[in-house]
């Protein structure tokens, strides 16, 4: 709160606090309008809670962020958000880079066409984001104008964000994308930073060649759900040099299912293949090319990249739960403001839900009626205040349980204030948060951090 670059002029203006926190209760609540904040503006209990004297207006809350400068919000906003996940940084992990976009309406700036799957020909805004591979923590997120979705658009801002958590020791073991970043500056960008890669190939002409000349070996080996691989060497034209690549195959259940009507668009199609070669011993099969700089074995490098799917389940949270797709102005530096707001809010969300439903992520969908759906009662005594919450849930008895053991541990957290500092009393969080992918280690383990989580 206080290095945020917010500044009023006014003295009739609000405080800093009851603009960043209406923002941040508005975007818990699953709003996509800054409309929507009018139906928060009679809450008793929770503004008090975080120090706020009110809940501000929508008008006040869209002023709030005019009034920031965006180079220091963009600093502001990167360095908490990097704050959130960087001690889990310490161990192995995968980024996880791909982009979506924001339709649009109204006059707008920077609404370009370009590439929308959805509805081609509307304006919009393209999201390049990059996540925490598995975990659903989001990295950073750029808004760009909608014409600027390729890869090379994004590749200055990823460079940056890369080589500054070199610098901290906290560089991811690969980097993994479509399609879109399966070009030779994307490559040797990361070659030049020895992070090793995965991303996938479009199929060009000369791909198709390499397919139709390796479709008859007997080289192919299992790779995993039905799939099998090869692996091999490819130079394009234009490439310095060979590169590993690993064609993916998969047995199509039957002819009729390559045949099915396909709705026109703009949009690539990477399984339509056009070529006779796509049947072999009677048997259709739909390919994918994958390109790696990675050593590990050809069923592992088709796993890695099945595990690139769950991106797009990032994308369909944030878009439909979260606002990215909403909390739309005329200028675009407040989209981009409140596109990394809701992604570092996303990321506190992400982590509280993780200390109590350790095992999986539950989407915003589910953890918003299981931890907020309730009726509270703040009451003062003793100088004490006391919230009591009445859960409206089918498992309420459930929930009570989870959050009591929430708050529990929260308090012995709070309880050795004085013997830690912030950082370490987020990285005891985040060890207790993500326990079921770190398998019980305590980052950053000191004997006195291992007793908190125990």
């Amino acid at each position: 709160m206080a290095d945020c670059p917010l500044e009023y002029a006014s003295s009739n203006a609000p405080h800093k606090r009851d603009g960043l926190g209406t923002i941040l209760l508005s975007v818990l609540a699953g709003h996509n309008r800054y409309a929507h904040i009018s139906a928060i503006r009679n809450d008793g209990v929770n503004p008090e809670l975080l120090g706020m004297t009110k809940v501000v207006s929508e008008d006040s809350a869209r002023r709030a962020l005019k009034g920031m400068d965006e180079k220091l919000a963009g600093q502001w906003l990167k360095k908490h958000l990097k704050a959130s996940y960087e001690p889990l940084l310490d161990e192995p992990w995968a980024l996880d880079i791909d982009s979506t976009v924001k339709l649009l309406y109204g006059h707008r700036e920077d609404a370009k066409v370009g590439y929308n799957p959805t509805k081609p020909g509307r304006p919009s805004h393209a999201f390049h984001s990059y996540f925490i591979a598995n975990l659903r923590l989001v990295v950073d997120v750029e808004v760009q104008a909608g014409n600027q979705t390729a890869s090379s658009f994004a590749q200055p801002e990823l460079w940056e964000m890369l080589d500054s958590l070199k610098e901290s020791g906290g560089s991811p073991s690969f980097l993994r994308g479509d399609c879109a970043w399966g070009t030779d500056r994307a490559m040797q960008g990361a070659e030049e930073r020895n992070i090793a890669y995965l991303f996938k190939l479009k199929q060009t002409a000369n791909v198709k060649k390499l397919i139709a000349r390796l479709f008859g070996k007997d080289d192919w080996v299992d790779a995993g759900q039905s799939g099998e691989g090869l692996d091999t060497e490819l130079q394009l034209n234009g490439w310095k040099k060979k590169r590993r690549v690993v064609l993916l195959r998969r047995a199509l259940r039957d002819i009729a299912e390559t045949e099915k009507p396909v709705r026109q668009s703009k949009t690539v199609r990477q399984m339509n293949l056009d070529l006779p070669e796509a049947e072999h011993c009677g048997v259709r099969y739909e390919y994918s090319v994958l390109i790696t700089s990675l050593g590990a074995d050809v069923r592992e490098i088709a796993q890695h990249y099945r595990d690139r799917g769950d991106a797009e389940n990032n994308f369909d949270e944030l878009k439909n739960q979260w606002g990215w797709a909403g909390f739309t102005t005329q200028d675009s530096k407040r989209c981009q403001i409140m596109a990394r707001m809701t992604a570092l809010i996303y990321n506190w969300w992400t982590i509280f839900v993780r200390l109590g439903l350790p095992e999986q992520h539950a989407e915003a969908i589910t953890s918003r009626p299981l931890a907020m759906f309730g009726i509270a009662r703040r009451t003062k005594h003793a100088n004490q205040i006391t919230v009591n919450v009445t859960s409206m849930h089918a498992k309420a008895s459930l929930i009570g349980t989870v959050l009591s053991n929430v708050s529990n541990f929260l308090k012995r957290i709070s309880s050795g204030a004085e013997q830690w500092t912030q950082a370490g009393r987020w990285t005891i969080i985040l060890s207790a948060a993500f326990r079921h992918f770190l398998h019980g280690k305590v980052l950053r383990s000191t004997p006195r951090f291992a007793n908190a989580t125990a």
